[in-house]
């Protein structure tokens, strides 16, 4: 379980490594539903966005992630981000995280697509035993999304991290464990098909 950057490709989008050169596809996904004003997220705004990068790519020098972003396969566009990290190889755990989305993307079949390839290659190539989520309390959009995977609520973690404005969150923790995964899989691959009509 290597923190190198790799490339999935589903039957929607492709999950490329983030680069340097990403920085405007990132500004322009992000701008899309100005996402960085919803307080429950980390979405970089304009003028964060090259820290942001900057960030991202440091955990991955770091090997602590494999950051990806998210490639629409109908247009070409880039329409999110999201990442492996609290990569425990000794542990066959890690989790799938940071991750957001343009507007125009959500409720499209690309979150579906982008899970389906992270946990397959979770599971199948990184041999995971459990695959973990987490969310702000307060983002029940998330929530319900980490749910319609199939993915188990754990617990809530209270006081968990002071945000960037102060605020003191409550984290929510969701997991999909090895015995799990066909069930989960068959499920997503089921939520495909419904897209595709």
């Amino acid at each position: 379980m290597k923190c190198t950057p790799i490339h999935l490709s589903g039957q929607y989008v492709s999950l490329e490594p983030l680069t340097q050169d990403h920085l405007p596809d990132i500004q322009r996904a992000a701008a899309d539903g100005e996402l960085w004003n919803l307080f429950f997220t980390s979405v970089p705004r304009p003028e964060t966005t090259q820290q942001w990068i900057d960030t991202a790519l440091e955990m991955q020098r770091q090997q602590t992630a494999i950051v990806f972003v998210i490639r629409e396969k109908h247009s070409g566009t880039i329409v999110g981000s999201t990442r492996y990290f609290r990569i425990e190889a000794q542990n066959k755990r890690l989790e799938i995280g940071h991750t957001w989305y343009s507007q125009s993307a959500q409720r499209s079949g690309v979150n579906t697509d982008s899970k389906l390839l992270l946990l397959t290659h979770a599971f199948e190539v990184f041999d995971c035993i459990a695959v973990e989520f987490r969310t702000d309390f307060f983002n029940h959009k998330s929530q319900a999304a980490i749910e319609r995977l199939g993915a188990k609520r754990d617990g809530i973690l209270r006081n968990h991290t002071i945000m960037p404005d102060g605020r003191i969150r409550d984290t929510v923790v969701y997991s999909i464990l090895e015995h799990e995964w066909p069930g989960v899989k068959k499920n997503l691959q089921y939520m495909q098909i419904k897209y595709a009509k």
